[in-house]
């Protein structure tokens, strides 16, 4: 998909900063994300990939700095507001996340309790989101009946139940066989086509950022280090930024 970067970001992060006393973990860091786009951000364990996006979601409050999500400013939103704005979010947690004393069913209408949809309506959603990644099978079984694969599809299925306009993927493939990361990477790839999602994805496997990626971010030290395209990045000579690449 081209990506038009001439219009305003659906999202944007400027010179974001957050320190846990002397750990200074981001650094004004700086960022875009635009309609249609898929940017991978990597960064190294600890280089504060994670708390950028709790940042992005409200669940931490940074240290200064601003991000807009479609032209809002989150810190300066109410409660009820920020509720709101989180329904055109879309998360796919790390590891999965589905709640295990809930069948598939009640793990996809949960993101829809704060909806007044009829049964009929959440029904309807829910199958459909079902049907996107293939297991509209599963529909009654328990998270402990799913393979890893399942669990990481049904995840997705819930995090794009609300056809969200932008989609954050934390670390997608990890704990996932090469041929199942694969098809992750692929449904991925799918569900922004035919969404017209945004998606930042947050991922060390580098097979996944050359499939993926529009665009890529290299986080080190706290600051947007590297900006590019797979081949742009990868190509490069600076020792930092190859060692993502070996």
């Amino acid at each position: 998909m081209k990506v038009d970067h001439n219009i305003e970001p659906i999202l944007k992060i400027k010179d974001l900063k957050k320190s846990f006393g002397e750990n200074h973990v981001l650094n004004s860091y700086n960022m875009e994300l635009f309609d249609g786009e898929n940017l991978v951000v990597m960064g190294k364990s600890g280089s504060g990939k994670s708390v950028m996006i709790k940042c992005i979601v409200g669940l931490i409050q940074p240290d200064s700095g601003s991000i807009e999500i479609m032209g809002k400013d989150i810190m300066k939103l109410d409660h009820s507001e920020l509720d709101f704005l989180r329904t055109e979010i879309g998360f796919l947690f790390q590891g999965s996340a589905l709640y295990d004393s809930m069948t598939v069913r009640e793990n996809l209408e949960f993101p829809l309790r704060i909806h007044n949809d009829s049964p009929e309506k959440k029904e309807e959603l829910v199958l459909d989101a079902l049907e996107s990644v293939g297991l509209r099978h599963t529909l009654d079984l328990m998270p402990s009946e799913l393979s890893g694969g399942m669990k990481r599809r049904i995840a997705l299925a819930r995090a794009i139940i609300l056809q969200p306009k932008v989609i954050i993927y934390d670390e997608p493939t990890t704990g996932l066989d090469p041929i199942t990361a694969k098809e992750i990477i692929e449904l991925m790839r799918e569900i922004q086509l035919k969404q017209g999602s945004s998606s930042l994805i947050i991922t060390h496997d580098v097979d996944c950022a050359r499939v993926i990626s529009n665009r890529m971010i290299l986080l080190i030290d706290g600051i947007n280090y590297a900006e590019g395209t797979f081949k742009e990045l990868s190509s490069l000579k600076d020792k930092k930024i190859q060692a993502f690449f070996k």
